[in-house]
C-alpha cells in the first residue's frame, strides 16, 4: 500500500485500504469529505471491528475554507440512567472493570454519523455506507490484527450472539480467510433505510438495554448523543492547533507542545536535549489529566483554563533540563481506536477518530445485530466524589484526541492517531518533529518512537532511536524493543503547503495502513 503521496486533489488515510479506497471512490464520485469519512468508518465498522465500530464513539474536526476555526463534534455517549458506582463498589471493585457490562456507555457513533450529514453531507447516510455493505455481504479478507483479536479473546467473545463470522467452524479466521458479517450488514441496512430512529429505538436498542442489563434505558437512547462544541485551539509554532475539548485528552497533546516550545529545545531530534525535553514536557502536562479530562459539567477546569498561558509557563518551570523529575503517576486507560483523514478538492478536511476502546470492546455484543459494544465507561473512576466518577448521564474520560492544525487563511495539517493514553504522546513526537526539527512526513513516521506507560516507569523506546546513551545520563530507565510496535500507531496525516499541495502519510507500523489521492498510489 501507498504510504506517502503528494497531490494537488483528494486524498485520505486510513487504518485500512478498503477504507482508504472507500474514502476516495467517495470524493472521486462527487462527495465532500465528510462524506468520505463517513463512508470510511463504515467500511472500518466493518473489516476492522478490533478498533472501531457502531457500537462506539467519535470526535470529528471539519475545517471549511474561509473558516478561521474548524467546526467540533462530540459523538461520545454517556452513562445510562441506572449506571451506579456504589454498587461496584460494593461489589469489591476499587476501579473500574474493563471488561463489564458496566463499562458500557450509550454508543455515539450513528448520532454522529446522522450530525455530520446534516451539516455537512452531500450524500445521504444509505449511499454512503454502500462499500461497508457490500463487504459486510460479500466478503473481505481477514487482517492480521483482526485475526490476532479474535484468536487471543476467543473465550470471551465465542459465545456472543454476533461472533458466528469471526469463528467459522468453531476455530478462529485466520489471517487472509475470508469472512462475511451479515448480521451487522443487515443492521447497517436499518441504518440506512431508517436513520438513528430505526438503530437506537429498533432492535439494537433492545439488544443493547438487555445487554447492559437496563443501566442504559429506552429513554437514555432517545437522548441525541451528538453535540457540537466549541473547539479548543492554541497558538503553536507558527500555526495554531485545534482539538476538541475535555472530556476528551486533547488539551494535553497542545499542552505538551507548548511547554516544549516555551522550553527553547534544540532544532535536532536526533539529540538527547529534544527528546528529554518532550518527555518531560508531556509529564508536566499531563500528570493530573485523569483529574481534568472529565465531563464538563463536573470538571475542575475549562479547557481554555488548562491551556493558559500563566498555567503553562509554571509547568515548564517545573522541568528540570539536566535530570528527569518525579511525577504522580496517571491512570493507565487502554484504547482500541481507528483515526482517518480526509481532504476533498475544494479544501474541506476532516480529522476523525472513532472507537470500540479496549480492541474489540467490553467484549459483549448487542444480540444479534453484529454490533459489538464499548467499554468506554472504563475511562470512569470509582473515587466517591471525583468529577469523573461514574454518574448517569456523565460523559467518561475520552482518551480520542483529533487533531487540525491551520495557518493563517488556510488548513495546514490533519493528524491523528489510535493509542488510548499514549495518543498524546504520538502525536506530539510528530508535530515535534515536523515543526520543532523540520521533518518531512516521511521523515516523521519512520523516526523512532518512544512511549510511557508510567510517567515514572521505563522509557520504551523502538529500535535505531539516536540519542539514548544521553537520554540515560539524564536518567532515563531505557527499555528498548526488539522492532517497531504496531500499537505506537497508525498515525495517519495530511499536511498541506501554501500553494494548496497536499502530502498523505500512512504508518509503516501497521500493514492495512495506507495513503490514497486521486493522482496517486
Amino acid at each position: 500500500m501507498t504510504r506517502t503521496i503528494t497531490s494537488n486533489a483528494q486524498a485520505a488515510v486510513t487504518p485500512h485500504d478498503l477504507a482508504t479506497q472507500a474514502a476516495l471512490a467517495t470524493m472521486e464520485g462527487g462527495g465532500n469529505a465528510v462524506d468520505a469519512a463517513i463512508a470510511a468508518n463504515a467500511v472500518l465498522a466493518v473489516v476492522a471491528p478490533e478498533t472501531c465500530g457502531i457500537g462506539g464513539d467519535l470526535f470529528a474536526l471539519i475545517h471549511r475554507p474561509g473558516s478561521s476555526k474548524p467546526d467540533c463534534l462530540n459523538a461520545s455517549g454517556r452513562a445510562g440512567s441506572n449506571a451506579n458506582a456504589a454498587s461496584l463498589r460494593d461489589a469489591g471493585y476499587t476501579e473500574m472493570p474493563i471488561r463489564h457490562r458496566a463499562t458500557i456507555t450509550t454508543p455515539g457513533c450513528v448520532d454522529g454519523w446522522e450530525a455530520l450529514n446534516a451539516r455537512f453531507g452531500s450524500w445521504s447516510i444509505s449511499d454512503l455506507v454502500g462499500p461497508a455493505l457490500d463487504l459486510a455481504e460479500n466478503g473481505f479478507p481477514v487482517s492480521a490484527e483482526l485475526a490476532g483479536t479474535i484468536a487471543s479473546r476467543v473465550d470471551e467473545l465465542a459465545h456472543q450472539p454476533s461472533a458466528a463470522p469471526f469463528y467459522p467452524d468453531g476455530s478462529a479466521a485466520e489471517t487472509g480467510d475470508k469472512i462475511t458479517r451479515p448480521l451487522l450488514a443487515a443492521t447497517l441496512r436499518e441504518i440506512a433505510d431508517g436513520g438513528r430512529d430505526a438503530f437506537y429505538g429498533g432492535r439494537f436498542g433492545s439488544a443493547l438495554v438487555e445487554a447492559t442489563e437496563n443501566r442504559i434505558t429506552r429513554d437514555d437512547l432517545a437522548v441525541d448523543q451528538a453535540q457540537w462544541v466549541e473547539p479548543l485551539g492554541l497558538a503553536l509554532f507558527g500555526d495554531t492547533a485545534w482539538t476538541v475539548p475535555p472530556n476528551s485528552q486533547g488539551y494535553v497533546t497542545l499542552a505538551t507542545l507548548a511547554i516544549f516550545e516555551l522550553l527553547g529545545p534544540p532544532p535536532d531530534a536526533d539529540h538527547p536535549d529534544f527528546q528529554h525535553l518532550l518527555i518531560e514536557a508531556y509529564k508536566a502536562a499531563s500528570f493530573d489529566r485523569d483529574d481534568c479530562a472529565t465531563d464538563p459539567t463536573t470538571a475542575p477546569m475549562t479547557g481554555l483554563e488548562l491551556l493558559e498561558d500563566r498555567r503553562l509557563g509554571d509547568r515548564a518551570e517545573l522541568i528540570d533540563r539536566s535530570r528527569v523529575a518525579t511525577w504522580p503517576s496517571q491512570r493507565d486507560v487502554p484504547g482500541g481506536t481507528a483515526y482517518l483523514c480526509t481532504i476533498d478538492g475544494d479544501g474541506m478536511g476532516v480529522s476523525f477518530i472513532q472507537s470500540n476502546f479496549h480492541g474489540i470492546g467490553s467484549g459483549y455484543s448487542a444480540g444479534d445485530t453484529g454490533v459489538w459494544l464499548h467499554n468506554r465507561g472504563g475511562g470512569f473512576t470509582l473515587e466517591p466524589g471525583h468529577p469523573n466518577e461514574l454518574s448517569p448521564g456523565r460523559r467518561p474520560l475520552h482518551t480520542l484526541a483529533p487533531t487540525l492544525w491551520t495557518s493563517p487563511g488556510r488548513l495546514a495539517m490533519l493528524l491523528g492517531t489510535r493509542g488510548g493514553h499514549l495518543q498524546p504522546q504520538l502525536l506530539v513526537q510528530i508535530a515535534a518533529g515536523l515543526y520543532a526539527a523540520g521533518d518531512s512526513l516521511y521523515e516523521a513516521q519512520t523516526r523512532p518512537r518512544w512511549s510511557l506507560d508510567d510517567l515514572n516507569g521505563p522509557l520504551h523506546v523502538e529500535p535505531g532511536m539516536q540519542g539514548i546513551r544521553g537520554l540515560r545520563d539524564l536518567g532515563h530507565n531505557i527499555d528498548e524493543q526488539p522492532g517497531p510496535v504496531a500499537a505506537w500507531g497508525p498515525v495517519s496525516v495530511i499536511s498541506i503547503d501554501e500553494s494548496g499541495v497536499r502530502t498523505a502519510a500512512a504508518d509503516p507500523r501497521v500493514a492495512t495502513a495506507s495513503a490514497r489521492s486521486t493522482s496517486a498510489g
